[in-house]
């Protein structure tokens, strides 16, 4: 049976439920679209910082947040267009803004469809009319996020890049396992670059890993003091997996990018829609208790 509430909180906030395997999302429209909450057998998946949460002055710092039309950050802030110069802040605006509620539906799973347009603000940091279309998906132990992009222009490209920023929760970062598709990362920190153990080194300040030349479409975690397996599935246009942690903090971040930072300048790996055209992508989470 699958069920879906509304609750108001701080925040307007929609819950997405399958009563049979005890799992649940939390959704907050107005504060980026974001998923809040993701539990499995009642158990919570997610790290969310409430305060900050809580704090519209200040980005998230949990759930999972959107991130469009930038991952990552540019040099200074800034990109070029035409010739002209546009200011964008890291991982872009999605995650700032508020989405719209278009349709929801408990048929065959809990599922809720959101979307982002085009406004006032949004151009004079990105000069282009888009869509952004996201259903999420709730069965079982599985999450779907379901996404459409769509250029509204007739006459011109728009690029851009895309992903999400996962906030997993892991009291015991010591314990976790990372099977990674890559051969190798970027230590974003220093420049250099370092063969994949598959571990993550929970005494360092900040481990922000890049991995790129992706030999597989699923990146799978083992957090042993779970008993947890969390795998990350997604569709080829995601060529990017970062690695995101802090110090002292219960959460790390498996983030799936469609392309590296400044790919709005280098174009590398930049997505260029048509004008009038969409594509579509996927990402799957499935959490195990094993």
């Amino acid at each position: 049976m699958f069920a879906i509430a509304l609750q108001q909180k701080k925040y307007k906030t929609y819950t997405l439920s399958d009563l049979a395997f005890n799992s649940s999302i939390n959704v907050v429209p107005e504060r980026g679209g974001i998923i809040t909450s993701w539990c499995v057998k009642n158990q919570e998946l997610l790290f969310l910082d409430a305060k900050r949460f809580e704090n519209p002055e200040l980005t998230v710092r949990g759930g999972i947040p959107i991130l469009f039309p930038i991952c990552g950050n540019l040099p200074n802030n800034k990109y070029k267009y035409n010739g002209n110069n546009y200011f964008l802040k890291q991982h872009g605006f999605a995650r700032d803004l508020p989405w719209e509620v278009i349709g929801n539906s408990n048929k065959d799973r809990a599922s809720i469809t959101l979307v982002l347009t085009t406004n006032r603000l949004t151009r004079t940091f990105y000069p282009f009319d888009f869509k952004l279309t996201f259903t999420y998906q709730l069965k079982g132990n599985s999450l779907e996020i379901f996404q459409t992009y769509t250029n509204l222009s007739n006459t011109q490209r728009m690029p851009f890049s895309t992903g999400l920023h996962p906030y997993f929760l892991a009291p015991n970062k010591h314990q976790l396992h990372f099977n990674i598709p890559s051969m190798q990362y970027v230590d974003r920190n220093t420049g250099t670059l370092h063969d994949n153990d598959c571990k993550l080194d929970p005494k360092l300040d900040e481990v922000d890993a890049i991995f790129e030349k992706l030999t597989g479409l699923a990146t799978t975690v083992y957090d042993r003091s779970r008993g947890l397996k969390i795998t990350l599935s997604y569709t080829s246009a995601y060529s990017t997996i970062v690695l995101w942690t802090v110090k002292n903090q219960d959460f790390y971040c498996l983030e799936p990018w469609t392309a590296p930072c400044n790919s709005l300048n280098t174009g590398y790996r930049i997505v260029d829609l048509e004008p009038g055209s969409s594509c579509e992508m996927l990402i799957r989470l499935t959490a195990t208790f094993v």
